[in-house]
Parts: structure tokens; C-alpha cells; sequence
């Protein structure tokens, strides 16, 4: 095995419509709970012009800044070089790739809701996160 093999962090791409929420608060979860063991991206078919404020107030009470984050767009690039592709509401306009491991979390769409309604979902996140963590980064 070479050294790159070896060292290889697993990458994941979470992707939705807008990545302003649910996209954003699980790269938040996944960059913070995995200490960076693992590389994330995140992305949108159709991004927003800034992240949702009421995601950005439920993860700073979890002590996340995602504050700082913009909405990007999804492009071929980010599905190929990930390993894991996670869905959040995209439908079709993403990209298929084989040899991909493909996820859809079936997430309410925190958007035009308040923080109350927000926090749930970030909590359903964190959740999902945490088990994703323990499937590719086995003790």
C-alpha cells in the first residue's frame, strides 16, 4: 500500500436545494465531531444568496459558528472527488457517479422557519452525523 492509500481521509458532499440549512449544519457537525479526520463539502443545485439565519442561531447554540458559511453550488467536480454523496432534498439535478457511496436524508426543510422549528432537525443531524462518523471511521 502506497502512503497516500494509507493516509486518505474519507470525503463526504452533502448536497440540497439551497445548502443555507440542512447541508450546512451536517458539514458543520461532521468538520467539528470528526476533528477533521474527515474531509466535507457541501453544496446546492440552486444556492442561496446567504445561509439560513435560523440554522445559523440552532448550531451556535450547540457552540458551532456556521456564521461565516456561504451557499455553494454543486458542481461535478465536488461528486467526484467525494466519496460519499448525502442528499438532502435534491432530487435529480444530482449527479449520479459509480462507485459512489449514495445517501438521501429525508430531512424537513428548515427554510422560513424560526430557530424552535430548526433545532429538531439539527438535532435529527447531529444524530445521523454521529453515526456516519462511527461507519467510516472505525475505532
Amino acid at each position: 500500500m502506497s502512503t497516500t492509500e494509507i493516509t486518505k481521509k474519507p470525503s463526504v458532499l452533502f448536497v440540497c436545494v439551497h445548502n443555507a440549512g440542512r447541508s450546512q449544519m451536517a458539514a458543520a457537525y461532521l468538520t467539528t465531531l470528526s476533528n477533521g479526520a474527515i474531509e466535507v463539502r457541501s453544496a446546492g443545485s440552486q444556492p442561496a444568496a446567504s445561509v439560513n439565519p435560523a440554522a445559523v442561531e440552532a448550531m451556535a447554540e450547540d457552540g458551532i459558528d456556521m456564521s461565516a458559511e456561504i451557499p455553494k453550488i454543486l458542481t461535478t467536480e465536488a461528486v467526484k472527488e467525494s466519496d460519499v454523496v448525502i442528499t438532502m432534498g435534491c432530487g435529480d439535478t444530482c449527479p449520479i457517479f459509480p462507485g459512489k457511496r449514495y445517501e438521501d436524508w429525508e430531512l424537513e426543510d428548515p427554510a422560513g422557519h424560526g430557530v424552535e422549528s430548526v433545532r429538531p432537525i439539527r438535532d435529527d443531524i447531529k444524530a445521523r452525523i454521529q453515526a456516519l462518523i462511527t461507519d467510516l471511521l472505525p475505532a
